[in-house]
Protein backbone atom coordinates (compact mmCIF):
# COMPACT_ATOMS: atom_id res chain seq x y z
CA UNK A 1 0.00 0.00 0.00
CA UNK A 2 1.85 3.81 -0.82
CA UNK A 3 1.67 6.70 1.38
CA UNK A 4 -1.73 7.91 -0.76
CA UNK A 5 -3.46 4.76 -0.37
CA UNK A 6 -2.46 4.34 3.73
CA UNK A 7 -4.05 8.26 4.58
CA UNK A 8 -6.75 8.96 2.16
CA UNK A 9 -9.77 9.63 3.96
CA UNK A 10 -12.01 6.67 4.72
CA UNK A 11 -15.31 6.86 3.13
CA UNK A 12 -16.94 6.84 6.86
CA UNK A 13 -14.58 9.46 8.50
CA UNK A 14 -14.36 9.38 12.47
CA UNK A 15 -11.93 12.12 13.76
CA UNK A 16 -10.67 10.94 17.09
CA UNK A 17 -7.58 12.07 19.46
CA UNK A 18 -6.16 8.82 19.62
CA UNK A 19 -5.58 8.68 16.19
CA UNK A 20 -3.56 11.79 15.73
CA UNK A 21 0.00 10.53 17.39
CA UNK A 22 -0.63 7.54 14.56
CA UNK A 23 3.63 6.87 12.74
CA UNK A 24 2.29 3.58 10.20
CA UNK A 25 5.67 5.46 8.18
CA UNK A 26 8.13 5.44 10.71
CA UNK A 27 11.25 3.67 10.79
CA UNK A 28 11.18 0.19 12.51
CA UNK A 29 13.43 -1.46 14.31
CA UNK A 30 15.56 1.79 14.99
CA UNK A 31 16.80 3.49 18.32
CA UNK A 32 15.95 6.69 17.39
CA UNK A 33 13.30 6.92 15.03
CA UNK A 34 13.01 10.34 14.71
CA UNK A 35 16.65 11.06 13.08
CA UNK A 36 15.86 8.31 10.92
CA UNK A 37 12.70 9.91 9.99
CA UNK A 38 13.87 13.27 9.51
CA UNK A 39 16.74 11.82 6.90
CA UNK A 40 13.89 10.35 4.78
CA UNK A 41 11.89 13.56 4.90
CA UNK A 42 14.86 15.66 3.79
CA UNK A 43 15.59 13.11 1.02
CA UNK A 44 12.06 13.31 0.14
CA UNK A 45 11.91 16.69 -0.22
CA UNK A 46 14.95 16.74 -2.13
CA UNK A 47 13.72 14.44 -4.70
CA UNK A 48 10.28 17.38 -4.73
CA UNK A 49 12.43 20.08 -5.47
CA UNK A 50 14.09 17.75 -8.33
CA UNK A 51 10.78 16.97 -9.92
CA UNK A 52 9.89 20.61 -9.12
CA UNK A 53 12.35 22.01 -11.73
CA UNK A 54 11.03 20.17 -14.43
CA UNK A 55 7.91 20.56 -13.31
CA UNK A 56 8.07 24.13 -13.75
CA UNK A 57 10.36 23.96 -17.20
CA UNK A 58 8.04 21.73 -18.70
CA UNK A 59 4.66 23.92 -17.85
CA UNK A 60 2.59 21.21 -18.69
CA UNK A 61 1.09 20.59 -15.68
CA UNK A 62 -0.54 22.74 -12.13
CA UNK A 63 -0.46 21.45 -8.55
CA UNK A 64 -2.33 22.53 -5.60
CA UNK A 65 -1.94 21.95 -2.19
CA UNK A 66 -4.67 22.45 0.80
CA UNK A 67 -3.22 22.46 3.91
CA UNK A 68 -6.20 22.52 6.90
CA UNK A 69 -5.65 22.12 10.73
CA UNK A 70 -6.72 23.88 13.52
CA UNK A 71 -4.45 25.95 15.25
CA UNK A 72 -0.59 24.99 15.68
CA UNK A 73 -1.90 21.45 13.61
CA UNK A 74 1.98 22.56 11.72
CA UNK A 75 0.75 24.00 7.79
CA UNK A 76 3.79 26.48 8.62
CA UNK A 77 6.11 23.78 9.10
CA UNK A 78 5.08 21.57 6.72
CA UNK A 79 5.70 24.46 3.70
CA UNK A 80 8.92 24.42 5.59
CA UNK A 81 9.51 21.42 6.26
CA UNK A 82 8.21 19.31 2.81
CA UNK A 83 8.52 22.31 0.25
CA UNK A 84 11.42 24.07 1.67
CA UNK A 85 14.15 23.02 -0.99
CA UNK A 86 12.14 24.08 -4.15
CA UNK A 87 13.24 26.82 -6.12
CA UNK A 88 10.78 30.10 -5.38
CA UNK A 89 10.14 31.32 -8.71
CA UNK A 90 7.49 27.71 -9.09
CA UNK A 91 5.75 28.06 -5.83
CA UNK A 92 3.63 30.34 -4.27
CA UNK A 93 1.95 29.87 -0.76
CA UNK A 94 -1.07 31.99 -0.08
CA UNK A 95 -1.92 32.09 3.74
CA UNK A 96 -6.06 33.08 3.50
CA UNK A 97 -6.77 35.31 6.71
CA UNK A 98 -10.10 36.83 7.30
CA UNK A 99 -11.64 38.33 4.05
CA UNK A 100 -11.44 41.99 3.61
CA UNK A 101 -14.53 44.15 2.93
CA UNK A 102 -13.47 44.22 -0.93
CA UNK A 103 -13.23 40.72 -0.71
CA UNK A 104 -16.65 40.11 1.35
CA UNK A 105 -18.41 42.04 -1.26
CA UNK A 106 -17.67 38.97 -3.69
CA UNK A 107 -18.81 35.43 -3.42
CA UNK A 108 -16.53 33.71 -1.08
CA UNK A 109 -14.31 31.74 -3.97
CA UNK A 110 -13.42 34.70 -5.46
CA UNK A 111 -10.19 35.73 -4.11
CA UNK A 112 -9.76 31.85 -4.17
CA UNK A 113 -9.95 31.44 -7.76
CA UNK A 114 -7.49 34.49 -8.17
CA UNK A 115 -4.62 32.39 -6.43
CA UNK A 116 -4.79 28.92 -7.90
CA UNK A 117 -1.53 27.37 -10.15
CA UNK A 118 -0.42 28.92 -13.74
CA UNK A 119 0.87 25.95 -15.88
CA UNK A 120 4.14 24.97 -14.32
CA UNK A 121 3.03 26.59 -11.25
CA UNK A 122 2.55 24.66 -7.68
CA UNK A 123 0.77 26.86 -4.86
CA UNK A 124 0.15 25.73 -1.24
CA UNK A 125 -3.21 26.88 0.49
CA UNK A 126 -2.32 27.62 4.12
CA UNK A 127 -6.27 27.35 5.29
CA UNK A 128 -7.98 27.77 1.88
CA UNK A 129 -12.00 28.53 0.85
CA UNK A 130 -12.91 25.06 3.41
CA UNK A 131 -12.93 27.62 6.47
CA UNK A 132 -16.04 29.13 4.39
CA UNK A 133 -17.47 25.91 5.72
CA UNK A 134 -15.39 25.55 8.67
CA UNK A 135 -15.77 28.42 10.77
CA UNK A 136 -18.97 29.96 9.20
CA UNK A 137 -20.39 26.74 10.81
CA UNK A 138 -19.09 26.30 13.55
CA UNK A 139 -20.33 30.14 14.97
CA UNK A 140 -23.64 29.55 12.89
CA UNK A 141 -23.00 32.37 10.37
CA UNK A 142 -24.12 30.07 8.14
CA UNK A 143 -27.47 28.03 8.69
CA UNK A 144 -27.55 23.92 7.07
CA UNK A 145 -28.12 24.95 3.89
CA UNK A 146 -26.39 27.10 3.17
CA UNK A 147 -23.53 25.05 4.38
CA UNK A 148 -25.14 21.93 1.78
CA UNK A 149 -25.23 24.77 -0.90
CA UNK A 150 -21.31 25.45 -0.47
CA UNK A 151 -20.57 22.16 -0.36
CA UNK A 152 -21.70 21.21 -3.76
CA UNK A 153 -20.30 24.69 -4.93
CA UNK A 154 -16.90 23.69 -3.88
CA UNK A 155 -17.35 20.31 -5.40
CA UNK A 156 -18.34 21.73 -9.04
CA UNK A 157 -14.90 24.66 -8.07
CA UNK A 158 -12.94 21.87 -7.35
CA UNK A 159 -13.88 19.50 -10.49
CA UNK A 160 -13.77 22.72 -12.77
CA UNK A 161 -10.17 22.86 -11.68
CA UNK A 162 -9.53 19.65 -12.13
CA UNK A 163 -11.02 19.34 -15.45
CA UNK A 164 -9.25 22.36 -16.70
CA UNK A 165 -5.49 20.78 -15.74
CA UNK A 166 -4.97 21.11 -11.60
CA UNK A 167 -4.06 18.53 -9.74
CA UNK A 168 -5.29 18.55 -6.42
CA UNK A 169 -3.81 17.32 -3.03
CA UNK A 170 -6.16 18.34 0.22
CA UNK A 171 -4.38 17.61 3.79
CA UNK A 172 -6.11 17.31 7.00
CA UNK A 173 -3.56 17.72 9.79
CA UNK A 174 -5.31 15.86 12.50
CA UNK A 175 -3.56 16.96 16.21
CA UNK A 176 -4.77 16.12 19.24
CA UNK A 177 -6.38 18.63 21.33
CA UNK A 178 -3.89 18.00 24.02
CA UNK A 179 -0.89 18.17 21.44
CA UNK A 180 -2.35 21.78 20.85
CA UNK A 181 -2.52 22.28 24.75
CA UNK A 182 1.20 21.67 24.66
CA UNK A 183 2.01 24.00 21.42
CA UNK A 184 -0.33 26.95 22.58
CA UNK A 185 1.71 26.59 25.84
CA UNK A 186 4.52 26.27 24.63
CA UNK A 187 4.64 29.86 22.77
CA UNK A 188 3.82 31.25 25.72
CA UNK A 189 6.45 30.02 27.86
CA UNK A 190 9.14 31.49 25.41
CA UNK A 191 9.00 34.93 25.13
CA UNK A 192 10.32 34.59 21.32
CA UNK A 193 7.36 32.47 20.77
CA UNK A 194 4.84 34.92 21.32
CA UNK A 195 4.80 36.81 18.01
CA UNK A 196 2.98 33.58 16.95
CA UNK A 197 0.53 33.44 20.01
CA UNK A 198 -3.20 34.64 18.88
CA UNK A 199 -5.83 34.99 22.03
CA UNK A 200 -8.61 34.40 19.60
CA UNK A 201 -6.59 30.35 19.09
CA UNK A 202 -8.00 29.84 22.93
CA UNK A 203 -11.76 31.22 21.77
CA UNK A 204 -11.76 28.94 19.17
CA UNK A 205 -9.47 25.63 21.69
CA UNK A 206 -13.76 26.09 23.52
CA UNK A 207 -15.49 24.83 20.15
CA UNK A 208 -13.03 22.17 19.69
CA UNK A 209 -15.80 19.02 19.05
CA UNK A 210 -17.43 21.10 16.65
CA UNK A 211 -14.69 22.09 14.74
CA UNK A 212 -13.51 18.20 14.71
CA UNK A 213 -17.34 17.26 13.57
CA UNK A 214 -17.50 20.21 10.60
CA UNK A 215 -14.26 19.14 9.60
CA UNK A 216 -15.44 15.57 9.43
CA UNK A 217 -18.47 16.70 7.66
CA UNK A 218 -16.25 18.91 5.22
CA UNK A 219 -14.49 15.57 4.53
CA UNK A 220 -16.81 13.34 4.07
CA UNK A 221 -18.93 16.11 1.81
CA UNK A 222 -15.80 16.86 -0.53
CA UNK A 223 -13.42 14.17 -1.14
CA UNK A 224 -13.64 12.89 -4.29
CA UNK A 225 -11.09 10.59 -6.34
CA UNK A 226 -10.14 13.56 -8.40
CA UNK A 227 -9.52 16.19 -5.54
CA UNK A 228 -8.85 13.87 -2.36
CA UNK A 229 -8.46 14.43 1.46
CA UNK A 230 -5.92 12.82 3.15
CA UNK A 231 -6.10 12.57 6.88
CA UNK A 232 -2.44 12.86 8.16
CA UNK A 233 -1.40 12.17 12.03
CA UNK A 234 0.09 15.32 13.06
CA UNK A 235 0.71 14.73 16.88
CA UNK A 236 4.30 14.17 15.41
CA UNK A 237 5.73 16.67 13.23
CA UNK A 238 8.58 14.91 11.63
CA UNK A 239 6.00 11.87 10.91
CA UNK A 240 3.42 14.64 9.97
CA UNK A 241 6.11 15.94 7.05
CA UNK A 242 7.42 12.34 6.50
CA UNK A 243 3.52 11.40 4.74
CA UNK A 244 2.79 14.32 3.23
CA UNK A 245 5.94 14.26 1.55
CA UNK A 246 6.04 10.55 0.96
CA UNK A 247 2.11 11.31 -1.13
CA UNK A 248 3.43 14.28 -3.05
CA UNK A 249 6.53 12.76 -3.92
CA UNK A 250 4.20 9.43 -5.81
CA UNK A 251 2.04 11.96 -7.29
CA UNK A 252 4.69 14.15 -8.98
CA UNK A 253 6.09 10.41 -10.00
CA UNK A 254 3.12 9.42 -11.39
CA UNK A 255 3.02 12.46 -13.63
CA UNK A 256 6.54 11.54 -15.37
CA UNK A 257 7.43 14.35 -15.75
CA UNK A 258 10.38 14.89 -18.49
CA UNK A 259 12.30 18.35 -19.65
CA UNK A 260 10.96 20.42 -22.86
CA UNK A 261 12.65 18.73 -26.17
CA UNK A 262 15.92 20.45 -26.77
CA UNK A 263 16.44 23.12 -29.66
CA UNK A 264 17.62 21.96 -32.63
CA UNK A 265 18.89 25.63 -33.43
CA UNK A 266 21.15 25.51 -30.47
CA UNK A 267 23.03 22.66 -31.64
CA UNK A 268 25.49 24.89 -33.07
CA UNK A 269 25.23 27.97 -31.32
CA UNK A 270 28.78 29.39 -29.68
CA UNK A 271 28.65 31.82 -27.39
CA UNK A 272 31.41 34.79 -28.21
Amino acid sequence: MNAGELFRAKKKLALHDTDAGNKPLAAAGKTDDKSEDKLRVAQLAERIADYQDIFYAARQHKLLIVLQGMDTSGKDGTVRGVFGQIDPLGIRSIAFKAPSENERDHDYLWRVHQQVPARGEIVIFNRSHYEDVLITRVHAWIDDNECQRRYAQIRDFERMLVETGTVLLKFFLHISKDEQKQRLQARLDDPQKHWKFDRQDLVERQSWDDYQQAYQQAIEETDTDHAPWYVIPADSKTHRNLAIASIVAEVLEKMQLSYPPANPDYAKLQVP
